[in-house]
Formats: C-alpha cells, structure tokens, sequence
C-alpha cells in the first residue's frame, strides 16, 4: 500500500527512487533500511535536486553513515557530527554514453551489444579509486569524465575486434592511445 510497509515486508537490500516524488525515502524508511542492511543501498536517482527521494545527508545521517547512496543530480559533500565525511557520487550516463560511441567509432563497430554495456559498467566501476570509496563516491569524480571515457572505449573497442565486429584495420597496437587520438578536445587550440 504505501512504500514503509512494502519495506517492512520485503526487507529490500536496496531501493532505488525513479519517482520525482520528493522525500518519499524519508527518516523511517531510511532507519528501517539500516536495520536489516549492514550496507542499505539507497539510490535517489530523480532529477532535479529538488525531487530526490533524499538528501545524500540524510541518507548518511539517518543511516549512521552506512549508506551507499548514489543520486541523479550532484549533491555537496557531507561530514557525519563525528567527522566522517562523504563524497556522494552522481549516477549519470554522462559516464558509459561518450565512451562507448567512442569506443565503437575507434573499432568502426557494426554493433553495439548488451555485453559491451555490461564491460563498460565494469571498466567504468574500475576507475573509482580506494579512496574515492573511502569516502563513499561509487563513481570517479567528474573532473576525470575523459579519462573515463577513453577507459571504457578502449574496452568497447578491443570487445569489438575480439567478436569479430570491428571494420577499422588494422587493429591499432595501442587501443587506449587510440581512442584518446580519436577524442574530440574542447581546449585544444588551433
């Protein structure tokens, strides 16, 4: 009937907020995630800020810190009374999107498959660093979105040749220096 009681009979591990209606992922759903989660997952992915189920600090506060939260728009760092501080990441296709056409221009791919989706989640969950999930960010900071991209490209691209749908011969020795040669620089000058 309503979300607190669908809670308290499925004992999710995770909830995942695509609704835009704002605070539905509120202080008792939140405390009740926590006592049955070691790790609740609590993802807040409506856009904007102002519809997020939660706040990435309410999330944290309400759940002892214990929270892997993840949120549609940026949320500011958050510090726990007893110094803790988090760095909320963004769940956002601006991540895997770039580079997989990258990674399909760079091979010349006559097909792009849920496999390559799948390698870019994992290329893409291997740039995130141990201290960037010391402080809770489930995504590598946006400042690095380029070298992320080239990341899962160069993945795209040798998947591309690997399955034998690859057109661009002959395979370049070097993917990742490949790709990056392909991607387009907004600060070069001419």
């Amino acid at each position: 009937d309503d979300l607190l009681s669908s809670v308290e009979h499925v004992n999710p591990s995770v909830l995942i907020g695509v609704s835009a209606v704002p605070k539905s992922f509120d202080q008792t759903i939140c405390k009740k995630m926590a006592e049955f989660n070691e790790r609740p997952v609590i993802f807040a992915l409506s856009n904007p800020t102002s519809k997020a189920e939660c706040t990435a600090e309410q999330a944290y506060i309400w759940t002892d810190g214990r929270a892997v939260f993840s949120s549609g728009s940026p949320f500011d760092p958050v510090i726990l009374p007893d110094g803790r501080r988090f760095v909320p990441g963004q769940g956002n296709n601006a991540y895997i999107f770039p580079g997989i056409g990258l990674g399909q221009l760079a091979a010349g791919s006559t097909r792009i498959t849920d496999h390559d989706m799948y390698l870019s989640a994992i290329t893409l969950a291997n740039q995130v660093t141990a201290a960037e999930i010391n402080v809770g960010s489930l995504y590598p900071p946006l400042h690095a979105i380029r070298n992320v991209s080239a990341h899962i490209a160069a993945t795209v691209a040798e998947n591309a040749y690997k399955t034998k749908v690859a057109t661009v011969y002959p395979k370049p020795d070097n993917m990742l220096a490949h790709c990056k040669s392909l991607m387009y620089d907004p600060f070069a000058l001419e």
